[in-house]
C-alpha cells in the first residue's frame, strides 16, 4: 500500500520506502533530473537566437558566453549530489536562472522561460526554512527578479516576462523560506509588484488584472504573519516627537529609489535595487515618471537600517500599511494638473487600496492593537481616508469603506472609539437620511452598513454605553435608532427594498435585546436615577472599566447628567437669564459646566463648538468662565487665567480679521504673534502653539452660528485634528457582554418608534415571509417589555396588534367568519396577540381591554370554545374527563360548523335565563359551501393556536396589578350596552363577561379580597342592566307574571347604599322606561309599590331626580295611569320630590299640583262607584276614597313645612284646595274631626312653633301663618254645618279659638269676628243655646276676651239673657238660609 508523504522538496506519492538512506537518495535524483529539464529548456530557447548559437572570441581561443556555461556547468554536476538535497545550498542550482533574468542581452523570450524555472523550484517547495544558505538564496531571488533587465522584442512578450515576475515574486512569498526575508526584500517585492501595476496601465487588461491580483495576494500573504508575530514592541525609529512630527516620520522614513522604465527604448530595465528599499512618500513619486529627489525623504539611521535588514514582520507591515493609506491620500491630488494619469482615479485606484487594506485588517485582526505604529495608522490616516471615501458617490467605494468599518469595530473597537462616532455621524447617518443630495444607491449602500452593523450582537449596546452616555459625545444610539425606525415608514409610497432592509435592522437590534434577556438578568439594580446631590460630571470617575458592577452604574448616571445638560445647554442658547434660574438648584456653574463639556480640545477648537450672543458683558463673564475653566485643564501652557482671557479674545479679533470680507490689510502671523507678546504672566507663548493657531484660524472660520440644515457636521480637517487630540483623553470603551445591562434605559428610549415603524410596515406588507419577520419583530418586544416591566410599551403593542386582527374593525363583510379565515394576517396577528396575553399577562394593564373586545368579538361569531369560562375546579374535571392532552378545539370543530357565523348563547345560568327572556326567533340556517368550510377550518385552527381559555383557566398565575385589571377590563366591557339601547346581542355579551369574570374569581379563591369590591359592585348592578331590560320586554307578553317579574326589582331596593347611589341615575332612566311602555300592564298595589319605591328613592338624587320625577308625572298628570290601587302610592312619591330640594322649587310645586289635581280624579271614582255600586257597596269605598283624600291631606300638611317660603305657601294653597273641593266624595263625619285633628290644628301648630323659634332658615313666617289662619277660617266657616252636628264640636271650637300669635295681632281679631258673625248668624253661638249650653257661649267669651275684649259688646249689645223660646228652630234656620 503506498501512502501521502511530505518531503521537505516535492509531493510524492511513493511505495513504503525500504530504507531511509535509499528514500533520501531517491528524492536528490528526482530533483535533480527535474532542475536539469529546467536547465535544458532555457538552453534549447537561448540556442534558437543566433546570438547564443555561435562563439565569441576572445584573444585566439573561442569561448562559450558565461551564462550559457554556467548552465552546462550545472548540468555537469546535477547528478553528482548525493548528499541530502536540504544540505545543498540553493545558490548552486538558481545562480544560472538569475544570472539570465538578470542579463540586459537576453531577450523576453529566454527571460520568461528562466523565470518559469524558479517559479518551477519556488512552487514545489523544493527549498524550505531548513535548506543551507537559504537566506543568501531567497534575497538573491528576490534581488535578482526585482532587478529583472531583458530586451524587448514585442508588447506580448514583453508582458508575458511581467507576468512571470509577478508569478515569482508571489511564489517566494508563499513558500516557507520566505520568513528568512527582510523587511527591505519584502518592501521591494512589493514596491515592484505596484510598479508593474502602474505600468500595466499602458498595456493589456489581462496584465493588469493579473498585477493587482497579484498585489492583492502578496498583501494577504504577507499580514496573515502579524498574529504569529511576537508582541513585543518593536519600534521603527526611535524618537518621541509629536504627532505630527510621527506623520512626516511615517511619510519619509525609507524611501525606494527606482530607475525610471523609459519608454520606447529596446532594453526594458525593472531595476528597484537600492541600499535602503521601502516606499516614497505618500507614493506619489511611484506614479511620476522620474525618481525622487533626494531631498524627498529624511536621512535614514543607522538603527532604522538595521531594523529593516531584520527578518521581515511589523516593521514591514507598517511601511506596507502607510503605503496603501498613501494611496488613498493620493487620490486627492492626481488629476488636478493638466497631465491625465494612466490609472483611472475616480472609482478603480481606490478600490484597488481599499480591498488590499480590508485584506490586511482581516488578516491582522486583533492583533494589530499590539503594535502601536500600525494602530496609529489606522486610527489617523486610515480613518480620515475613509471618512473622505465614505462621502464618495461611487457605491463600490462606500461598500468597501463600510466593509473595513466592520471589520475594525470587530477586531479593534476598543481603539477606535471617537472615529466610530464620527464616521456614523458624519457619514453613515449623513447618507442614510438623504437630505444631502446622495444618491438612491448610496442610501442604500449605507443603510445595508448599518444594517450589518445592527446585527452585530453587542453594537447598539456598545454604541448607548460608550457615545450616548458620554457627554463629549453624541447620542449615536438614538440617532441610528430613530434613522432605522424613520427608514421603515413608507411615506406616500409602497413598500419597498429599503423599508424592508431598514425593518430588517430594527428587528435584529429588538432581537438582540431579547436574546441577552434569555442569556439571564443581571441583578443589578436598574431603577430610576436620582441625584442626591450635585457633583461634576468631571469628577465622576469610573472605578473599573471592565466590571459591570462599577460601569453600569456609572454610564447611567452620566447619561442622566448628559440628558439635564442638554436640555440647559438647549434652554441656555435661547435664553441664559431664564436657564439660570431653572437650573441653578441643579446646575451650580451651568456657564462653566457647559464648557467643560470641551475640555481637551485646542483653544479655537473649543470657540467652534459654542455659540455666544447678546451683550457685550454676557460675551466678557461667558469668556471670563471658559477662560478660568480652560486655566485649569492647561496649566503647563497658560501661566494663568488672564492668558487664557487675553488668548481668546486674540483668537475671536483673528478670526474677524481674516475672514471679514470689509478687513483689507489681514494681520499676519508676525502681527498675530507679536500682538500676543508678554500675555503669559509676563512671558511670550511659545512661538509654536502661537503658529499653530493662526494658521488653523486662517484655514477654517470660526462659525459660532451653525449653518442651517445641518443635522450632521461634515469633518473638516480642524475637527479631525480636534478628534485626534480627544481621543487621547476621551474614556475607555466599554466591551459589553451578553447580559442586559442598558436594555431598560435603551428600549425605553426606541419603544415607540420600533412599535410604530413594524407597524406600519405590518400594514402594507403583502408577503407572509414580512408578515413573519414583523410578527417576530412583536413577539421580541412583548417579550422586553414584560422583562422589564415596560407596562406602558406593552400595552401600546397589544392596541397595535389588535387593530390587525380586523375582530374589532366594523366589520363589512356579509360572512365575518369567511372574511377572517381568508386573511393570514389577521390570522397571525390574532395568534400574536393570545400568545403574548398567555406568556407575558402579568404585564398587561389596560391592554386587556382590546383583548377581550378581541374575545367578545369571537364570542359573537360563534367561535370560542365552549367552556372558555371555566373555573379552576371545573377545569380538572373536564380534563379528568377527556384524558390527558386531548385538545379542546377539536371537539369542537362539528359543532362550529354546524353553527358558523352564529353567535353562540352563553351556556351558563344566566345565560340561559337571558334567552328565556329574550324571546328572539331564530332563523334556519343555511348549509356552508365548501368555501367556507375551508376558511372556517382554518379560522378554527387559528383559534385553536390562541389558546384562549387559559387566560381565564391560568388567571391564577396572573400578578395583582395584572388581574385587577382583567377583571375591570370584563366589568368595563359588561357595561357598556346600558345607554337605553341594549339589544339582545348586547345582553349576551354582559352575561358572557359575567361568567367570565365569575371564573377568574373562583381560579383566585385565595385572592378574593383583591377582586370582591368590584366584583360585588358590578354583580349589584345586574338588577338595573339586566332585570329592568327584561322586565321592559316581558310585561307587555306576560301580564299574569307582572307581580313576579316586578319582585324582582326589589332586588334594586336591596343594594348597597354606595352601590345604589352610583347607579340612581341609570337605575331612574330604566324605572322611567318601564312605566312609559308597560304602565298599562302594571294593576297590583305591589307592582306600583315596588315602582314607586324606586322612583322616591331618586327624588333626592342630582342626576337621577329629574329621570324620577318624569316618571312620577307621567302617571299623575293626567289620571290615565293613575288608579286606586296606586293612588297613595303615587301621592307620596309626588310628596317625596315637592320635599326635595335637588331641583329648583319650580319642580316641588309642580309635585304640589300634581298631588292637589289629584283630587278630581278621586272625586270622579267616587260618583262612578255611586252610580254603579249599591249603598252597602258604595258606603264601603267611600271609606277607602276617604282614606285616600286623608292621606293626600296629610301629605300635603308635611309639605306645608318647608322651608322655602314659595313652596310652603303653594303647599298651603293646595291643601285649602283639597280640604274645600270634597264634595263628591261624601266623607263621613269622623272623617272632618280627623282632618282638623292631624292635618288643620297639627300644621298650624308647627308653623306657630317655627315661628317661635330661630327663623335663621325660614323666611317670612308672618305670611305663611297668615295663609294657615286663613285656611282654618275658610274651612271652618265652609264646614260649619257639618261640624257643628259633631259631638265633640266644642273641642274642635275651642281647637279653633287656641291658636294665637303675637304676630298676626291685626289679622286674628279680624279673622275671628267674622267667624263669630257666621255663626251668630246660623244660631251656632247663641246663650243658652240648645247646641252648647251655657258651656259654649262661656268658653266662647272667655277665649274671646283674651284676644278682643271689647268684640262681645260690638257683635252681641244686648246682654240681656232671653228665655229660649220655640222661634228659636225658625231663627237658625233662618241664619242658615241667609247664610247660604
Amino acid at each position: 500500500m503506498g501512502r501521502l508523504k511530505l518531503h521537505s522538496g516535492i509531493n510524492a506519492i511513493e511505495e513504503e520506502p525500504e530504507d531511509f538512506e535509499s528514500s533520501e537518495s531517491s528524492n536528490t535524483t528526482t530533483l535533480a533530473c527535474m532542475i536539469d529539464t529546467e536547465v535544458a529548456a532555457v538552453l534549447a530557447v537561448m540556442r534558437r537566437n543566433v546570438r547564443w548559437g555561435g562563439r565569441y572570441m576572445s584573444g585566439e581561443d573561442q569561448l562559450e558566453h558565461s551564462l550559457i556555461q554556467s548552465l552546462k556547468a550545472l548540468r555537469k554536476q546535477l547528478f553528482s549530489w548525493n548528499q541530502p538535497w536540504h544540505t545543498i545550498s540553493p545558490m548552486l542550482y538558481l545562480q544560472p536562472f538569475l544570472d539570465v533574468i538578470r542579463s540586459d542581452e537576453t531577450g523576453a523570450p529566454i527571460t520568461s522561460i528562466a523565470l518559469s524555472s524558479v517559479y518551477k523550484i519556488l512552487s514545489l517547495n523544493v527549498i524550505d526554512q531548513n535548506t543551507t544558505n537559504i537566506e543568501d538564496a531567497m534575497h538573491l531571488i528576490v534581488d535578482s527578479v526585482t532587478s529583472c533587465r531583458f530586451e524587448v522584442t514585442d508588447p506580448a512578450s514583453e508582458e508575458v516576462v511581467l507576468m512571470k515576475i509577478l508569478q515569482v515574486l508571489l511564489a517566494c512569498m508563499k513558500n516557507r523560506a520566505s520568513v528568512m526575508l527582510s523587511n527591505q526584500h519584502v518592501c521591494t517585492v512589493l514596491n515592484t509588484c505596484f510598479r508593474v501595476v502602474h505600468q500595466s496601465g499602458m498595456k493589456g487588461e489581462l496584465l493588469q488584472r493579473v498585477a493587482r491580483h497579484t498585489m492583492h495576494e502578496l498583501v494577504r500573504c504577507i499580514f496573515s504573519h502579524l498574529p504569529e508575530v511576537d508582541r513585543t514592541e518593536t519600534t521603527l525609529v526611535n524618537r518621541s516627537e509629536s504627532i505630527n512630527q510621527e506623520k512626516a516620520g511615517v511619510d519619509n522614513d525609507y524611501a525606494i529609489v527606482t530607475k525610471p522604465v523609459e519608454d520606447g527604448n529596446t532594453n526594458s530595465e525593472y531595476d528597484t535595487e537600492n541600499s535602503v528599499a521601502t516606499f516614497v512618500s505618500g507614493a506619489q513619486s511611484l506614479m511620476d515618471d522620474g525618481p525622487a529627489g533626494p531631498g524627498s525623504r529624511k536621512p535614514a539611521s543607522p538603527y532604522d537600517l538595521h531594523i529593516m535588514t531584520e527578518p521581515y514582520g511589523v516593521p514591514s507591515m507598517v511601511e506596507i500599511f502607510h503605503f496603501l493609506c498613501s494611496l488613498l491620500n493620493m487620490v486627492e491630488h492626481v488629476g488636478m494638473g493638466a497631465r491625465a494619469n494612466t490609472i483611472s482615479f475616480d472609482e478603480d485606484v481606490p478600490l484597488f487600496a481599499l480591498n488590499m487594506i480590508n485584506s490586511a485588517i482581516e488578516l491582522g485582526g486583533a492583533s494589530i492593537r499590539h503594535h502601536p505604529r500600525l494602530l496609529s495608522l489606522i486610527q489617523d490616516e486610515l480613518f480620515r481616508n475613509l471618512m473622505q471615501f465614505g462621502l464618495s458617490m461611487s457605491p463600490l467605494i462606500l461598500s468597501m469603506v463600510c466593509s473595513i468599518v466592520l471589520n475594525l469595530y470587530q477586531h479593534l473597537r476598543t481603539e477606535l472609539k471617537l472615529q466610530l462616532e464620527a464616521f456614523f455621524s458624519c457619514v453613515i447617518l449623513r447618507l442614510a437620511q438623504g437630505k444631502y443630495g446622495p444618491s438612491y444607491q448610496q442610501q442604500e449602500v449605507a443603510m445595508e452598513a448599518l444594517v450589518n452593523f445592527c446585527r452585530q450582537k453587542s453594537y447598539m449596546v456598545e454604541m448607548y454605553a460608550n457615545l450616548d452616555c458620554d457627554i463629549t459625545c453624541s447620542n449615536v444610539f438614538e440617532e441610528l435608532s430613530n434613522l432605522i425606525s424613520k427608514s421603515t415608514f413608507p411615506v406616500n409610497s409602497p413598500l419597498s427594498a429599503m423599508h424592508i432592509l431598514a425593518l430588517d435592522g430594527l428587528i435584529a437590534v429588538i432581537q438582540g435585546m431579547a436574546e441577552r434577556i434569555s442569556n439571564g438578568l443581571t441583578g443589578l439594580d436598574l431603577g430610576p436615577v436620582h441625584l442626591d446631590e450635585y457633583t461634576p460630571f468631571w469628577m465622576v470617575k469610573c472605578d473599573n472599566y471592565n466590571d459591570p458592577n462599577h460601569w453600569v452604574s456609572f454610564v447611567r448616571r452620566r447619561k442622566y447628567i448628559k440628558r439635564r445638560l442638554m436640555i440647559g445647554a438647549d434652554h441656555f442658547n435661547r435664553d441664559p437669564k431664564k436657564v439660570w434660574l431653572a437650573f441653578s438648584d441643579i446646575l451650580p456653574g451651568l456657564i462653566r459646566t457647559l464648557w467643560v463639556i470641551f475640555l481637551g480640545i485646542t483653544t479655537n477648537s473649543v470657540f467652534r463648538n459654542f455659540q455666544v450672543a447678546g451683550e457685550s458683558q454676557k460675551i466678557q463673564r461667558v469668556l471670563e468662565a471658559f477662560s478660568e475653566r480652560y486655566y485649569m485643564q492647561s496649566p503647563e501652557i497658560l501661566a494663568n487665567k488672564d492668558a487664557a482671557l487675553v488668548l481668546s479674545y486674540s483668537i475671536i479679533m483673528l478670526n474677524t480679521d481674516q475672514h471679514n470680507v470689509q478687513v483689507k490689510k489681514k494681520m499676519t502671523e508676525e502681527d498675530f504673534i507679536r500682538n500676543n507678546r508678554h500675555i503669559n504672566g509676563g512671558n511670550d507663548l511659545p512661538r509654536e502653539f502661537l503658529s499653530e493657531l493662526y494658521h488653523s484660524i486662517c484655514n477654517n472660520e470660526i462659525r459660532t452660528t451653525p449653518e442651517q440644515g445641518s443635522g450632521f457636521p461634515e469633518m473638516t480637517p480642524s475637527r479631525w485634528i480636534d478628534l485626534m487630540h480627544k481621543s487621547k483623553k476621551t474614556a475607555p470603551y466599554i466591551l459589553a457582554d451578553s447580559r442586559a445591562y442598558l436594555d431598560h434605559d435603551m428600549f425605553a428610549i426606541m419603544s415607540g418608534p420600533t412599535i410604530a415603524a413594524i407597524s406600519v410596515v405590518f400594514d402594507h406588507a403583502e408577503h407572509e415571509d414580512v408578515y413573519q419577520t414583523c410578527i417576530d419583530g412583536f413577539l421580541a418586544i412583548a417579550k422586553i417589555s414584560a422583562c422589564h416591566h415596560l407596562e406602558d410599551v406593552l400595552d401600546d403593542l397589544v392596541v397595535s396588534l389588535c387593530k390587525f386582527t380586523t375582530l374589532l374593525n366594523p366589520s363589512s363583510a356579509d360572512e365575518p367568519v369567511l372574511a377572517f379565515g381568508d386573511d393570514p394576517k389577521a390570522r397571525m396577528a390574532t395568534i400574536t396577540i393570545f400568545t403574548i396575553a398567555n406568556k407575558y399577562g402579568d404585564y398587561i394593564r389596560t391592554g386587556w381591554r382590546n383583548i377581550l373586545d378581541c374575545i367578545l368579538r369571537l364570542h359573537k361569531l360563534g367561535l370560542l370554545p365552549a367552556r372558555v369560562a371555566t373555573d379552576a375546579a371545573d377545569e380538572s374535571e373536564l380534563s379528568s374527563e377527556q384524558g390527558q392532552g386531548k385538545p379542546l378545539a377539536n371537539s369542537l370543530s362539528s359543532a362550529h360548523l354546524q353553527a358558523m357565523g352564529t353567535p353562540r348563547r352563553s351556556s351558563g345560568l344566566m345565560g340561559r335565563f337571558s334567552q328565556l327572556l329574550s324571546l328572539d326567533t331564530e332563523e334556519p340556517r343555511s348549509q356552508p359551501t365548501e368555501q367556507q368550510l375551508a376558511a372556517h377550518q382554518r379560522t378554527l385552527q387559528t383559534i385553536q393556536k390562541c389558546h384562549i381559555d387559559s387566560i381565564f383557566t391560568e388567571s391564577k398565575f396572573l400578578q395583582a396589578e395584572s388581574l385587577l385589571q382583567l377583571a375591570r377590563a370584563l366589568i368595563w366591557a359588561a357595561g357598556r350596552p346600558q345607554k337605553g339601547n341594549s339589544s339582545p346581542e348586547d345582553e349576551d355579551t354582559a352575561v358572557f363577561c359575567l361568567e367570565l369574570l365569575i371564573a377568574i374569581t373562583l381560579n383566585n379563591r385565595d385572592r378574593i379580597v383583591l377582586l370582591w369590591q368590584g366584583v360585588y359592585e358590578h354583580i349589584a348592578t345586574i338588577a338595573q342592566s339586566t332585570v329592568m331590560p327584561c322586565n321592559l320586554r316581558l310585561l307587555p307578553y306576560k301580564e299574569s307574571l307582572a307581580d313576579e317579574l316586578l319582585r324582582s326589582l326589589q332586588l334594586v331596593l336591596k343594594l348597597d347604599a354606595r352601590v345604589a347611589d352610583a347607579y340612581c341615575e341609570d337605575i331612574a332612566l330604566e324605572v322611567s322606561r318601564l312605566v312609559k311602555a308597560n304602565a298599562n300592564h302594571i294593576r297590583s298595589q305591589a307592582g306600583w309599590r315596588t315602582i314607586t319605591s324606586l322612583l322616591s328613592v331618586t327624588a333626592r338624587h342630582p342626576e337621577a331626580s329629574e329621570a324620577g320625577f318624569n316618571a312620577v308625572s307621567f302617571v299623575m298628570s293626567e289620571g290615565t295611569h293613575l288608579y286606586p290601587a296606586n293612588y297613595v302610592l303615587c301621592v307620596d312619591a309626588a310628596r317625596q320630590f315637592a320635599e326635595s330640594r335637588v331641583g329648583q322649587s319650580e319642580r316641588s310645586i309642580s309635585a304640589l299640583d300634581l298631588m292637589g289635581d289629584s283630587l278630581e280624579h278621586l272625586a270622579k271614582w267616587a260618583r262612578t262607584a255611586k252610580e254603579n255600586m249599591g249603598e252597602e257597596d258604595f258606603a264601603k269605598t267611600s271609606q277607602d276614597f276617604g282614606e285616600m283624600w286623608l292621606r293626600l291631606v296629610q301629605g300635603l300638611r308635611k309639605v306645608c313645612l318647608d322651608q322655602r317660603e314659595d313652596v310652603r305657601n303653594h303647599a298651603l294653597q293646595s291643601l285649602q284646595k283639597c280640604l274645600g273641593g270634597v264634595d263628591g266624595i261624601n266623607l263621613a263625619h269622623s272623617m272632618w274631626s280627623q282632618c282638623f285633628d292631624k292635618v288643620i290644628f297639627t300644621v298650624l301648630d308647627d308653623l306657630l312653633e317655627i315661628a317661635s323659634g330661630s327663623q335663621k332658615d325660614y323666611r317670612n313666617m308672618e305670611g305663611t301663618l297668615l295663609l294657615a289662619i286663613k285656611l282654618l277660617s275658610k274651612v271652618f266657616l265652609q264646614l260649619l254645618q257639618e261640624l257643628s252636628q259633631l259631638s265633640t264640636f266644642c273641642k274642635l271650637w275651642l281647637g279653633v279659638l287656641t291658636p294665637k300669635s303675637d304676630k298676626l295681632q291685626e289679622t286674628v281679631p279680624e279673622l275671628l269676628k267674622n267667624i263669630l258673625l257666621v255663626m251668630k248668624t246660623k244660631g251656632v253661638l247663641l246663650q243658652r243655646s240648645a247646641l252648647g249650653g251655657d258651656s259654649l257661649w262661656e268658653l266662647t267669651w272667655l277665649h274671646v276676651n283674651n284676644i278682643a275684649p271689647s268684640m262681645r259688646l260690638e257683635l252681641f249689645p244686648d246682654q240681656e239673657s232671653a228665655e229660649p223660646c220655640d222661634d228659636e228652630s225658625n231663627g237658625l234656620a233662618s241664619a242658615e238660609a241667609g247664610a247660604t
